[in-house]
């Protein structure tokens, strides 16, 4: 999943202009490729404890989509004022500030388990994901800052790949620890003292699993805070939040705007209700946490059509083939959707090595020339991630209204043709900065 805001230069004709020199911290971009690893991962896991909690709580899809919900709201509530932390703070002072707040997520699992209230897990999930974007906020101008200009791109591109190497790493095994339950009942044969005794039990797996993290988040933050004053040369510059949202009325930007939006919640949909697809009869037919080892199929595609991405941008139009893997998404959904067996399950999970590219390049397509507005722009697109909120929480109404995840599969086919149109209009580059008379953005 790019759920994390990428960028990926491979995808720009443009150079990226930075007035900024390279700040001076040898061995910290290391660091800094271990949060895109860390940020990646949790954000997978909501995939795995999705199906868990459903189950727990006997919750339909709607109820069950509220994880995605309070999780992605965070990057419309918290993505602007957690810029001004960091601006505040400083880069290793924010990312230390993220990381605390990702540990507390990560604790508040306990008391959510041991009361076995879902609002709680879903509380514990938002500040989970509040820490996220203070990380994200951090770690994507860093890794441009660590090192020359001249590398910028590798870095970037060297970091997203341990964001996609999370993703594909996590669901696996946070399938085997939460979903590998040994109980022979479930939770909609019991009430009262029995179903509050056996949500704390089944619960308890998902705390084991957040409290290692929680662990780990501490090691991390630890170290970041040793390095808290090695970070020479940082500069950052004011900016009017009123000013970035003016963007969104030039069309190449707003357009590319909204299609971030609607691909990261297709992708996050998709991604959610992986294990109860893969469940059904009609498709795989599979057990709960065998369904979920799979999950890695999906997001591990991404990783995998990143480097061919990488390699066919050299030689294609950004734009066009853009078009070309939303067709191809397109055409995977409504093969799964109208097959059965492994046809059914495995062009469904295909789907993530077409998203492999969408990020970075409807971020490149839509930034392009921005020129002094690019931080504005890339502000807003972080807020646009929040599509991982409403889109999924759409996607399971209509599986509910339905009764079927195949009818609901019709909403990030709608996504993905918008970003078929999107390619199609930002085939072309850009011609002039947008202060320019004959830029796309007028």
């Amino acid at each position: 999943m790019a759920l994390a805001p990428e960028v990926s230069s491979s995808t720009n004709p443009q150079p990226i202009e930075d007035d900024h020199p390279p700040v001076d911290a040898p061995g910290l971009q290391y660091f800094v490729f271990g949060l895109f690893f860390i940020f990646g991962g949790i954000t997978s896991l909501n995939d795995v404890i999705i199906p868990k909690l459903k189950e727990l709580f006997t919750l339909n899809y709607t109820q069950a989509m509220l994880v995605q919900f309070c999780f992605f709201a965070a990057y419309a509530i918290i993505g602007i004022p957690g810029a001004q932390l960091v601006k505040r703070i400083g880069y290793m002072r924010g990312a230390v500030a993220g990381l605390l707040t990702m540990m507390a997520g990560c604790l508040l699992f306990i008391p959510a388990s041991q009361t076995a209230t879902y609002g709680l897990f879903l509380l514990a999930l938002f500040v989970l994901a509040s820490g996220v974007v203070v990380v994200q906020v951090v770690a994507n101008p860093l890794i441009s800052l660590l090192g020359s200009p001249k590398t910028t791109h590798s870095r970037l591109t060297f970091a997203q790949a341990f964001n996609s190497l999370g993703t594909t790493i996590f669901p696996y095994f946070g399938a085997i620890l939460i979903l590998g339950s040994l109980a022979t009942v479930s939770a909609a044969e019991l009430s009262g003292a029995d179903l509050v005794a056996y949500q704390q039990a089944e619960s308890q797996a998902i705390v084991n699993g957040y409290l290692g993290l929680a662990v780990a988040l501490a090691v991390v933050a630890a170290v970041v805070w040793a390095f808290r004053n090695r970070l020479h040369g940082e500069q950052h510059e004011p900016s009017s939040v009123v000013e970035g949202f003016s963007l969104l009325r030039r069309p190449r930007f707003g357009y590319g705007a909204l299609c971030i939006f609607l691909y990261v919640g297709a992708e996050v949909s998709i991604g959610s209700i992986i294990v109860s697809y893969l469940m059904q009869a009609n498709v795989l037919g599979l057990a709960e946490q065998d369904a979920g080892k799979l999950i890695p199929l999906y997001w591990g595609g991404a990783l995998v059509g990143r480097f061919i991405g990488s390699a066919l941008l050299r030689a294609v139009s950004p734009g066009l083939l853009l078009a070309v893997v939303g067709v191809g998404a397109v055409g995977l959904i409504g093969l799964s959707a109208t097959t059965s067996g492994t046809l059914s399950g495995y062009s469904l999970l295909a789907v993530g090595l077409m998203n492999s590219i969408m990020f970075p390049t409807i971020f490149s397509l839509a930034c392009e020339r921005l020129g002094a507005k690019a931080a504005d722009g890339s502000g807003i697109i972080n807020v646009a991630i929040c599509g991982g909120a409403l889109v999924p929480l759409l996607f399971g109404v209509i599986a509910d209204a339905t009764g079927n995840l195949r009818a609901a599969l019709a909403l990030p086919v709608l996504c993905y043709l918008a970003i078929v149109g999107f390619g199609i209009f930002a085939r072309r580059p850009a011609t002039s900065h947008i202060d320019g008379s004959a830029s796309q953005y007028e």
